[in-house]
């Protein structure tokens, strides 16, 4: 495919744009033709890619595990109830670990965070032209299927868990104890203003740290998979190298999706753990 690109910069934007459905400038509503139109579109511009796959994968996920439970028998578990019990007892030992406090949302939550930004990762993993490829030939102009590489996406989960994170700040320790959590602390209760903007830069930092880690990770190795493919273009030769190196890195690749999926996850539970905390 990249052979059909008149430049290795065009065949590269266009993996990297997504299939964007906005206002145009006339003030009519439709797909973007480029980056720049995208753009121009503003705020409430959709990557209905992005949406589209991140909203598969989840209804994918729900519909394993539950065809699991329904099945589940007694006995040693085989095939896909051995794997969901093993992902549960994962899950499950990692919130005991983390979790000191009882609440009855973190366990499911984190499974969810965790099952559905793995699924959403390993995307990752199909050779980057074959899906493009195909809805290219069905008229669809652009296609992304990582939905973990769009910074929309891996801010929408974080802001959700920020959300969680404030929502029980405040419900378990009231709104002035978490006021007073933010302003006086770590120095004297005279410095609050410093206080104050230190813990508030912290707590702001969490969200926008949780987001970025996912996105640029999986953002690096999306380009990764996409410069290895440009080899393809090159010659038998280079093709063959292409080959043996795209098979490494996806290898390799397969540790990162699964280290991002557990770190966003982690996080999350750490962060309710914090949110449930006192602190004197």
């Amino acid at each position: 495919m990249a052979s059909e690109y008149h430049s290795s910069g065009e065949y590269i934007k266009h993996h990297l744009q997504n299939l964007t459905y906005g206002q145009h400038a006339d003030g009519t509503w439709g797909f973007a033709h480029g980056a720049e139109e995208a753009k121009a579109m503003g705020f409430w511009a959709i990557n209905v890619d992005s949406m589209l796959f991140s909203i598969g994968l989840g209804l994918i996920f729900l519909f394993l595990f539950r065809m699991a439970a329904k099945k589940a028998s007694t006995g040693v578990p085989a095939g896909l109830q051995n794997f969901v019990e093993w992902v549960v007892e994962f899950i499950d030992n990692s919130v005991r670990g983390s979790f000191s406090h009882q609440n009855a949302l973190v366990a499911p939550l984190a499974l969810t965070v965790f099952m559905w930004v793995f699924l959403m990762n390993l995307m990752d993993l199909f050779p980057v032209d074959w899906l493009p490829f195909v809805a290219t030939m069905a008229g669809v102009p652009y296609m992304k299927i990582v939905p973990s590489t769009d910074p929309n996406v891996t801010f929408g989960m974080s802001l959700s868990v920020f959300f969680l994170v404030l929502y029980y700040s405040v419900k378990m320790k009231g709104a002035g104890g978490f006021f007073s959590e933010l302003a006086f602390q770590p120095f004297p209760k005279f410095l609050f203003p410093v206080n104050l903007l230190l813990e508030g830069v912290g707590l702001i930092a969490k969200p926008i740290s949780l987001a970025l880690r996912l996105f640029g990770n999986m953002y690096a190795g999306e380009m990764i998979f996409i410069l290895i493919a440009l080899m393809f273009g090159g010659g038998w030769v280079l093709a063959v190298f292409g080959g043996a190196l795209q098979w490494a890195w996806a290898v390799f690749h397969i540790l990162i999706i699964t280290l991002q999926a557990f770190i966003f996850m982690t996080l999350t539970i750490v962060y309710l753990d914090m949110a449930h905390a006192e602190h004197h």
